[in-house]
């Protein structure tokens, strides 16, 4: 059973800053972020979509991510992921899903993309 859960990724979670109105906005520069490896993860591919325009062409390329059960990992919509030379973005909330008997976390899953162009 542990054989797909052999990947990992690197969860990047922006940290805070106050702007000029006032207002706590995530901040993204590399002293500010939260860096987390992940492992025992299974990433496949989901979806690519290409769309061709007089001035670029935009390419969504994602990925569902499945965690090993008896899991839970730190992840959250709004997190990046940086996977195979990549950095995603995690594209909604995070699934977890529960184990009735034991009433746990089993494993959870999310879905992440790349959009370029």
């Amino acid at each position: 059973m542990g054989v797909i859960f052999h990947q990992q990724v690197v969860r990047v979670r922006a940290g805070t800053r106050t702007d000029r109105a006032g207002n706590t906005v995530p901040d993204w520069s590399p002293g500010a972020v939260d860096r987390l490896t992940i492992t025992r993860l299974s990433v496949q591919p989901t979806v690519q979509s290409e769309r061709a325009e007089a001035d670029r062409t935009s390419v969504v390329t994602g990925w569902r991510v499945l965690s090993a059960p008896g899991t839970e990992p730190d992840v959250r919509a709004g997190d990046r992921i940086e996977f195979d030379g990549l950095v995603c973005e995690v594209d909604g909330d995070v699934g977890r899903w529960r184990d009735p008997v034991a009433g746990r976390t089993h494993h959870a899953e999310w879905a992440m993309r790349r959009s370029t162009g």
